[in-house]
């Protein structure tokens, strides 16, 4: 289809990349933890938009940049990493503030939280240069040599990317949500703020830390 071939080893690779556990899968579940299925839908939305991104980026050769340039993935590299600590400061001053004040400031709860739990997933995803080599790397090895639009074949599977991705992440949140019961114990809170941004502030060194392929 598309000048592309075993889409079903396809589908099986994409489950088990999104299965794994990193950023994405991170970020949804805090996410959903913290603000319900609502908040953790944003968080997904915003994962798959910058996972759009770099779909399109990989059909029409910017990721090649990255891949070409170690300017290009060190800037990169270097904004994801910055954007991460940042988040991962915030989770662990919520872990430090009283609960009541803590849920002053809940994202799901803030006016625009929504928006800004979107924004977040979608600037986690976006400025991760690793994720952009990854769909360079990975689509091409399910298109055919002769197909005879090659960037038709990235563009259909990077949609099926999308598409099976935002899937796993909405069976994720809807999974995830009902361990809120125990969000209104301080201790839990505090324990769940604290790991997410000890959490993030690794990955945020993993990626700092990363070289180019």
């Amino acid at each position: 289809m598309f000048g592309t071939h075993s889409l079903g080893l396809f589908a099986a690779t994409v489950f088990v990349v999104n299965a794994t556990p990193g950023v994405d899968f991170a970020y949804t579940v805090t996410r959903t933890l913290q603000g319900g299925i609502r908040a953790g839908v944003a968080a997904a939305l915003g994962i798959v938009a910058g996972c759009v991104l770099h779909a399109l980026a990989a059909a029409f050769g910017l990721a090649a940049l990255l891949a070409a340039s170690a300017t290009a993935f060190s800037v990169l590299k270097w904004a994801g990493a910055a954007y991460l600590l940042w988040l991962a400061i915030g989770m662990l001053r919520t872990a430090a503030r009283p609960q009541h004040e803590a849920a002053a400031q809940s994202v799901a709860a803030a006016p625009g939280g929504h928006w800004r739990t979107f924004r977040d997933g979608l600037l986690t995803n976006a400025l991760n240069p690793k994720i952009a080599l990854f769909f360079l790397a990975l689509l091409p090895q399910f298109i055919d040599a002769a197909a005879p639009d090659k960037t038709l074949a990235f563009l259909f599977l990077g949609a099926w990317f999308v598409v099976q991705g935002l899937a796993f992440l909405i069976a994720l949140v809807v999974l995830v949500a009902p361990l809120r019961r125990w969000r209104s114990h301080d201790t839990w809170r505090r324990v769940l703020q604290g790991g997410a941004g000890g959490l993030f502030a690794l990955l945020a060194a993993r990626l700092a830390l990363s070289e180019r392929p």
